[in-house]
């Protein structure tokens, strides 16, 4: 009987426990923003997502809500969600930033890509895109005092382009496409770059065995060897159909 009762007093403190969080609501901004940034600390992010929705939704005019969006986009981004980082960056940017603050949230969007992108063989998609958006912020804020950072970031990001155009070529050579080939090492983004003087990154061991080296991997014994759907010695298919594909590349690429 003791531990019935002893039972059911647990359930209904843990019960009461739930119901007195699902129960909060109509509390000052400061409760919301102290909340927010406890959780941020406990690396809570999720909860405190839900804590910067009720700041808003109950004070939308709150001084508190501009630094509450910073403060969350940073938490996002050094917690590697780079999406939900750029989404409140993007909200701050539109909802708040004055000329000073738009600067400094436009670097972070930057900054953010980057992070992004700890081996840039997986996406050149988002590597062209941090380069565009960089080169809009250098050519927006040249006197920033975040010009040089960006800068630097842009120009590994055209190395890591480079690099990954030479993988791709490498690729096309093995399948017996040389026209690919020949079109992706052709390309050069900067010319003020000396390509010569460039190495190729090297991957840690650990990564190489599952990646490659961008020429060959451990488990390349495993894949037959197949003939090229359109290959080199195709006759009229290769020379019809590969120039209309590499034209359309350049047209994506805006390639010169």
């Amino acid at each position: 009987m003791f531990k019935k009762i002893l039972l059911a007093a647990v359930l209904l403190f843990f019960v009461g426990c739930s119901n007195k969080e699902l129960a909060i609501y109509n509390k000052p901004a400061i409760f919301w923003y102290e909340s927010m940034l406890k959780s941020i600390a406990k690396n809570d992010l999720e909860k405190a997502d839900g804590f910067y929705n009720s700041l808003q939704s109950e004070h939308i005019g709150s001084p508190l809500l501009p630094g509450a969006t910073l403060v969350l986009a940073q938490a996002h981004m050094y917690s590697e969600e780079y999406i939900l980082s750029e989404y409140f960056l993007d909200e701050y940017i539109k909802r708040f930033a004055d000329e000073t603050q738009r600067e400094y949230a436009e670097f972070l969007k930057i900054k953010s890509k980057y992070m992004a992108l700890p081996n840039p063989r997986r996406d050149q998609g988002l590597i062209n895109e941090a380069i565009k958006d960089g080169e809009v912020f250098k050519a927006t804020y040249p006197n920033s005092m975040f010009y040089y950072v960006v800068d630097t970031m842009v120009t590994r990001l055209y190395l890591a382009d480079a690099s990954l155009n030479e993988s791709i070529a490498d690729l096309y050579e093995r399948l017996d496409k040389p026209f690919a080939a020949q079109f992706y090492r052709g390309i050069e983004p900067q010319p003020w770059i000396e390509w010569s003087k460039v190495e190729k990154p090297d991957l840690p061991w650990y990564k190489e065995w599952f990646e490659g080296d961008g020429k060959s991997s451990w488990y390349g014994f495993l894949i037959p060897d197949t003939h090229s759907v359109i290959a080199q010695n195709d006759g009229n298919t290769s020379k019809n159909i590969l120039p209309t594909v590499i034209a359309e590349e350049i047209n994506r690429r805006g390639v010169n």
